[in-house]
């Protein structure tokens, strides 16, 4: 169906992400402190750079205290974890988020473990990645909860459904699977190395693709009518010297076959940030003793 009209509903980003951040910025409002975020950012990557000004810059907007720590590109994995320790200790310090990637002489596993869990508002440390598949309340990554969020947000429906992702990273693929699980739906986890990736694509009611291979799900792989949500980002080289563009794992002209389809770029990338803020209120609203709150729950939802 190549070059078929667009029928696909769009699940546009943004007015899913405003709806969460005033979600995030009610339960802030209920408590007796301002929640407090601290980005640790090493070397001088101007991609990092710019994510986590974007990120220090939202936590601004939505009244959220923020501090970065930018360190130099030589920081020791000693200094590191002693930033990271020094943190955990700070009870003004609710969240605590270490961008990646790192410079290549430092261990991001260790530097991830070392966060407080309590104050692991990336969702990434172990005892994070075991309360989700346990089915525990517990900070989530955002991304994989952002994508929930966005689907909630459309009221597409999650129980019940056969949800196929392809995407297998820790940072994504796998703790969605627990999070899609969790909400009653069947959940089938391909990959790009999956024999006839398209035979288990087209059995999708709900289709997450998250590969990070620019147009990998094209048309024939999609089941007409299902919903598709593009977590890829992809730099595309211009032609005849045009400048680069970013497009998503997902083959623009599935519009034509799915019933609804996220935008690339103005899709997840927006809930990625606003579940950071959610999840940072909810760091502070869990590290605030209860008779403090003035009645506000801070349960973090599964």
């Amino acid at each position: 169906m190549t070059g078929g009209r667009a029928t696909a509903r769009t699940l546009a980003g943004p007015p899913a992400a405003a709806d969460l951040l005033a979600r995030a910025a009610a339960l802030a409002a209920t408590l007796p402190v301002t929640p407090a975020i601290a980005f640790i950012r090493v070397g001088d990557d101007p991609a990092s750079e710019s994510y986590v000004r974007g990120k220090a810059k939202k936590a601004a907007e939505l009244g959220l205290d923020s501090r970065v720590h930018a360190l130099p590109a030589d920081t020791t994995q000693a200094d590191l974890h002693a930033l990271i320790g020094t943190l955990n200790a700070d009870p003004g310090v609710h969240g605590v988020l270490l961008q990646l990637p790192l410079p290549g002489h430092l261990n991001a596993d260790a530097a991830l473990t070392c966060i407080d869990p309590r104050k692991d508002v990336d969702g990434l440390h172990p005892v994070s990645a075991g309360l989700l598949w346990q089915g525990q309340p517990g900070l989530r990554p955002c991304t994989p909860a952002g994508v929930m969020a966005l689907l909630d947000h459309y009221r597409i429906p999650v129980a019940g459904q056969h949800a196929v992702i392809v995407g297998r990273s820790a940072l994504v693929g796998r703790p969605l699977a627990g999070l899609l699980l969790n909400a009653d739906a069947t959940v089938t986890v391909a990959h790009r190395a999956t024999p006839d990736l398209g035979a288990v694509t087209r059995r999708a009611d709900l289709l997450i693709v998250a590969a990070g291979q620019a147009h990998l799900i094209t048309p024939d792989m999609v089941r007409p009518g299902a919903t598709v949500i593009d977590v890829g980002i992809n730099r595309v080289p211009g032609q005849d010297g045009a400048r680069a563009s970013l497009t998503g794992d997902v083959h623009p002209d599935v519009a034509g076959v799915a019933g609804a389809l996220t935008p690339v770029p103005g899709g997840v990338g927006p809930m990625t940030v606003a579940q950071l803020m959610m999840n940072t209120v909810q760091a502070a609203a869990q590290q605030t003793p209860a008779d403090r709150r003035n009645g506000a729950s801070g349960d973090v939802p599964r």
